[in-house]
């Protein structure tokens, strides 16, 4: 059984101006969340997913306006689109991954498999043949810069851990955080090829500080800043932090 091109994306519409787009037929421990933020005159793209439907092509939501791609990090599920869009940003400490995603580098290997997903994606996608199309970026991101989307303002906030170049990007004007994977209402994956827990733990200590109302993580369901301080904490304590 394959999915049709036309069922792969889902577009969930949330408040604050931001919609949820991710790939149902992927299983939950492995489907993105795609975080598109609505603008004054431009939008925000956070995340891209596996690549393995076209999103420019099926989701018209992403091509209405100007809109710039950021990725939080670059493992293969989370970049998988952004060659489609003519303006990328990912961390300075990622841009090379960005722009040579080689399997191993984006941990295409060893996830990508068949057993990832609820039903395959159309043809001729092949997971012994997955690949990710080179994207490079057009803007690297600092920590404590601020991206413009429209009028909206995201700080990046550097958060490596999970990988050298993750970022969280913070709306302090309503509390809205993507989180990226430093952090998500799931297990947390800290054992990377380029993982680092001391990185994590200071990435972890620095969430406790942020003015949040609600995080949109990686994966997995929303959740609010009240609940991400005890996940944190809870994190801290059982890693002896």
């Amino acid at each position: 059984m394959r999915a049709r091109a036309e069922d792969w994306w889902r577009v969930t519409r949330l408040d604050d101006g931001i919609s949820l787009i991710d790939e149902p037929h992927i299983l939950p421990f492995y489907r993105c969340n795609c975080w598109h933020v609505q603008g004054k005159d431009g939008d925000l793209l956070v995340d891209s997913g596996m690549g393995v439907v076209s999103l420019r092509d099926w989701v018209p939501l992403v091509t209405e306006r100007p809109l710039l791609a950021v990725a939080s990090h670059t493992h293969f599920d989370h970049i998988g689109c952004h060659h489609e869009f003519d303006h990328r940003a990912v961390h300075r400490a990622e841009a090379h991954l960005l722009a040579n995603p080689e399997r191993r580098a984006v941990l295409a290997d060893p996830y990508v498999t068949d057993e990832i997903f609820e039903t395959l994606p159309p043809e001729p996608y092949q997971s012994a043949r997955y690949t990710v199309t080179p994207a490079p970026a057009t803007r690297l991101l600092d920590d404590g810069e601020v991206i413009d989307a429209g009028g909206r303002f995201f700080e990046v906030v550097h958060t490596p851990g999970h990988s050298p170049g993750g970022i969280a990007l913070l709306e302090r004007a309503t509390g809205v955080l993507f989180s990226g994977d430093i952090i998500y209402d799931g297990p947390l994956i800290e054992d990377t090829y380029h993982a680092d827990i001391g990185d994590y733990i200071a990435s972890m200590r620095r969430l406790l500080d942020l003015p949040v109302r609600v995080v949109h993580g990686g994966h997995f369901p929303s959740f609010s800043g009240e609940r991400l301080h005890g996940m944190v904490r809870d994190w801290l304590k059982a890693h002896d932090a």
